[in-house]
């Protein structure tokens, strides 16, 4: 059985993010998580270049880490952020790299 999306926007780190969320698709088979960023269009994020994600997993696993789907793609955002490779590109952002 398929549910509606849940369609939540918030903010991270000054980049305004869209989630969308299906707990149950195919079916009821699996849940489906869709990342963009809208303003800035497309910002890079650090779980894609693109600014869009796209999410597979098994259905429950929201459900099962608290429900909150905000919360849970923040932190995944926040873990993904502490990388050294998204360290770099946020500082080279800033400084504007010429090489």
């Amino acid at each position: 059985m398929e549910q509606q999306p849940q369609i939540h926007r918030f903010t991270w780190q000054g980049i305004e993010i869209e989630a969308i969320y299906c707990p149950r698709q195919f079916g009821g088979v699996i849940a489906h998580l869709e990342i963009t960023s809208i303003q800035p269009p497309r910002a890079p994020l650090p779980i894609t270049e693109t600014g869009y994600r796209s999410h597979f997993h098994p259905c429950g696993t929201v459900e099962a880490n608290g429900g909150d789907v905000v919360a849970q793609v923040i932190a995944w955002l926040d873990e993904e952020a502490a990388r050294p490779d998204w360290r770099r590109y946020v500082e080279n952002s800033r400084q504007g790299v010429l090489f």
